[in-house]
């Protein structure tokens, strides 16, 4: 072949050519972990699921319930001999278990903190037994303030004050890609950085936050949907298709290792526009309300009026670029919240 690889990326190189490998996807039946679970079992991999169902649903793993190779372990991940244990046979780690949304973290500063650091120390340790390859779960949070755009994976962050707990999430998922680095560096620990933007699509919940899933209820029950602030504010949503497109990508791109990613489209949209457009392709009655801030999280929360990603990055590792449009989302995910669930 002519190329030359460092040991991490020769043994997942190995395993490329052999079609198969152990994957753990912590966080297994959330929304992101269970769709990314899916692919991988559909690409022929065996796939081991950890999620302790804090947020998770054991409904979407339903499609994986029985099938040959799949494994799901109720259990968290500050469990550190269960973590130990469920990663020494995987070839490549998911770590996308943590805790999420604003509206969470605003609520439950410390236990988020808890959650989100100590449980990605213990992933990565373990995973320093056989150097499995270990993507981290990280976030646009990290970008802060930043007022540069559009955001790009080596650009300086611009954190706010601690005594606005609405930082701690970011400040977390710094120190988390910190400390993936870092073992990249003195252990040679093949690690990759996932920031993701505003991933959603099928199987998102608004219970905790989450804007389009929560319109899109609103505008089939036709009651008001509710614009925090002035609604100017803008956002770019990625469906969770492209985005788990993007990390089977990046599990199979030698280029891919130590190395940070925005994961996202760049396509931006404000959330008044949002708002409108959910009610339009509902063929809702909704009206649009402004809600100010106050009225809806504790002390402590500040708003970016913008998070546009730089996502050439991604695009020339892996040659892929997420490109599925806010329509698409949001007919997909009306058509979701329109089956009955028994969840």
């Amino acid at each position: 072949m002519g190329a030359c690889y460092k040991k991490g990326e020769l043994i997942v190189w190995k395993q490329v050519l052999r079609g198969h490998m152990h994957i753990l996807v912590t966080g297994g039946a959330g929304f992101i972990g269970s769709h990314l679970a899916e692919r991988l079992i559909l690409d022929g991999h065996t796939v081991t699921v950890l999620d302790d169902l804090s947020t998770g649903q054991l409904s979407n793993l339903a499609a994986l319930t029985g099938q040959r190779g799949f494994e799901f372990v109720e259990g968290t991940i500050l469990d550190r001999p269960l973590v130990a244990k469920l990663v020494e046979p995987a070839d490549v780690v998911f770590h996308l278990a943590a805790a999420v949304g604003v509206k969470l973290i605003m609520d439950e500063p410390s236990r988020s903190i808890l959650t989100n650091v100590a449980g990605t120390e213990n992933v990565l340790d373990a995973a320093l037994q056989n150097k499995a390859h270990t993507f981290i779960a990280s976030s646009s949070e990290v970008y802060g303030k930043t007022t540069k755009f559009p955001f790009r994976e080596d650009d300086d962050l611009t954190i706010g004050a601690t005594r606005n707990l609405r930082w701690s999430y970011a400040c977390a998922k710094t120190l988390d890609e910190f400390l993936a680095l870092a073992h990249a560096r003195e252990s040679g620990l093949p690690v990759t950085v996932l920031r993701f933007f505003n991933t959603t699509g099928p199987r998102q919940t608004g219970r905790y936050g989450m804007v389009l899933p929560n319109f899109v209820r609103s505008a089939l029950e036709g009651a008001p949907l509710m614009v925090h602030g002035t609604g100017e504010q803008s956002r770019c949503f990625g469906h969770v298709a492209d985005v788990v497109e993007a990390m089977c990508r990046l599990m199979i791109s030698p280029g891919a290792q130590g190395e940070v990613f925005n994961i996202g489209t760049d396509q931006e949209v404000t959330i008044h526009s949002l708002a409108a457009q959910v009610i339009e392709a509902a063929g809702s009655g909704s009206e649009i309300r402004m809600v100010p801030y106050d009225q809806v999280y504790p002390e402590g929360f500040e708003d970016m009026q913008r998070r546009l990603p730089d996502v050439s990055k991604l695009e020339r590792v892996t040659g892929f670029r997420p490109m599925l449009p806010l329509r698409r989302i949001i007919d997909d995910i009306i058509a979701d919240v329109r089956v009955p669930t028994t969840a």
